[in-house]
C-alpha cells in the first residue's frame, strides 16, 4: 500500500488541487517545484505561501504536509525558444503547438522527480497534467506519464507510481475536485493565493484568479470556471 507521495507543485491551479488530492490520500506527501528560467517567478513566490495556508486552513491535512524541495534545470532557459523561457509574444509554432511548449520539460521533471522520490524513500509521483483542457503538449499524455513510470521503474530499480489525478478531466471538473476535496475554502484559496498566468500578471483578481485574462493558461482558467458555475447553477 502506497503511503506516501511526491507532488510536482507550481503553485498552480492544477498543482494545488493535486496537492489537496495527495493529503486527503497519503500519509507523507512533500512538494518538489523547478526554477528552469521562467519569464517571472510568480508561481514560484506564491507557491510557499499556498502551502502554509493549506497547512493553516486544513489542520487534517497539517501533520502530512512535508518537506519542500527546489530544484534548478536552467538548461531548459539555456536551450531557449519557448515564450516561457524567452522574450517573444505568443504564437504557433510550425508544427501546430503553441510556443510555450518547453521541449522536454515534464520528461527532466519526472526523471529528477523520480531521483528526489528515490532518495527519500517516497512511493508515488503526482502530477498535475491532463490531455482533456491543455494546450497539445505531448509531454502532458496518458502515454507519455506511463513510459515515463516504466522508465523511472527500470532505471532506478524501485516501484515508482506516477499519479496524474487530472488526466481525464477538464477544467471545469478540475474546479469541482478543489470543492469536494476542501470546500469553499479551498476553491477560495486557489482563486486568491495561486497563479496560473504566463504574464505574471498579479495585479487584476477575476472571478477565477488573478491573470492577465487572455494568455492561453487564463483563457483555460477562465473557461473552466465558467462551465462549472453555469453547472453549478444548473
Amino acid at each position: 500500500m502506497h503511503t506516501s507521495a511526491l507532488v510536482m507543485f507550481s503553485g498552480g491551479q492544477d498543482s494545488t488541487t493535486c496537492l489537496a488530492h495527495a493529503l486527503s490520500k497519503y500519509e507523507r506527501v512533500e512538494t518538489l517545484g523547478f526554477h528552469y528560467g521562467q519569464r517571472h517567478s510568480v508561481e514560484m513566490d506564491v507557491r510557499l505561501d499556498v502551502r502554509e495556508k493549506l497547512r493553516a486552513g486544513f489542520p487534517q491535512w497539517a501533520s502530512r504536509l512535508g518537506e519542500d524541495h527546489v530544484l534548478s534545470l536552467d538548461v531548459l532557459q539555456e536551450i531557449g525558444g519557448s515564450s516561457l523561457t524567452d522574450d517573444m509574444a505568443f504564437a504557433l509554432q510550425a508544427d501546430g503547438l503553441p510556443n510555450t511548449f518547453v521541449p522536454g520539460r515534464n520528461l527532466l521533471f519526472l526523471t529528477v522527480a523520480g531521483a528526489l522520490a528515490y532518495r527519500r524513500g517516497i512511493q508515488v509521483i503526482v502530477i498535475g497534467v491532463c490531455e482533456t483542457d491543455f494546450s497539445g503538449y505531448p509531454d502532458c499524455r496518458d502515454d507519455t506519464m506511463k513510459a515515463m513510470q516504466l522508465a523511472l521503474n527500470l532505471g532506478l530499480e524501485r516501484r515508482l507510481r506516477i499519479e496524474t489525478p487530472l488526466m481525464w478531466i477538464d477544467k471545469a471538473q478540475t474546479w469541482q475536485m478543489a470543492q469536494d476535496l476542501g470546500g469553499d475554502k479551498l476553491v477560495e484559496l486557489i482563486v486568491k493565493d495561486t497563479h496560473t498566468c504566463y504574464q505574471g500578471t498579479r495585479d487584476v483578481l477575476h472571478d477565477w484568479g488573478y491573470g492577465c485574462g487572455s494568455c492561453p493558461a487564463c483563457d483555460l482558467r477562465a473557461k473552466g470556471w465558467q462551465r462549472w458555475k453555469t453547472t453549478q447553477a444548473s
